[in-house]
C-alpha cells in the first residue's frame, strides 16, 4: 500500500501489529497518534511538545505529520477494518456500554470482513 518510492527515515511498518499504517521506528507509536495529537482535541500539542512528550526526534514528529497529511491508503484501511470489527462485535450498538454483549467473530467472519 505504501508507494515504493517513498522512503521514510523515522517511519516503518510494524510487522507485529494488525495496523498497516506506519509507526515511529523503534516504538509502538503510530504516526496517526502523533498527527492526531497535534490537530485534534481541546488542546492540541505543538510538534515540539510532541517530540518532548514522547522523547522523539523533531524530524520523526514532522515526518509522521507529513505522512498523515498525505492521506495514506493504509490509514483509511485501518479505519475501515476497525469500524467493521466494531460493527461485527456489537460495539457500535448504543446499549453496548450499558452491558451489551460482545459478540465473538469467527475466523470465517473475520475473513469475510477482510480482517
Amino acid at each position: 500500500m505504501i508507494p515504493q518510492s517513498t522512503i521514510y527515515a523515522h517511519l516503518a511498518a510494524n510487522p507485529k501489529s494488525a495496523y498497516k499504517q506506519l509507526f515511529i521506528k523503534g516504538t509502538r507509536i503510530r504516526a496517526e497518534v502523533i498527527y492526531g495529537m497535534t490537530v485534534d482535541g481541546s488542546e492540541p500539542m505543538t510538534p515540539e511538545q510532541m517530540a518532548a512528550e514522547f522523547n522523539l526526534p523533531m524530524e520523526a514528529v514532522r515526518e509522521a505529520i507529513t505522512y498523515c497529511e498525505s492521506n495514506p491508503a493504509e490509514v483509511a484501511e485501518d479505519h475501515r477494518a476497525e469500524e467493521a470489527l466494531m460493527e461485527a462485535t456489537g460495539m457500535n450498538d448504543p446499549d453496548y456500554k450499558y452491558g451489551g454483549k460482545y459478540k465473538v467473530v469467527s475466523p470465517e467472519e473475520r475473513a469475510r470482513l477482510g480482517l
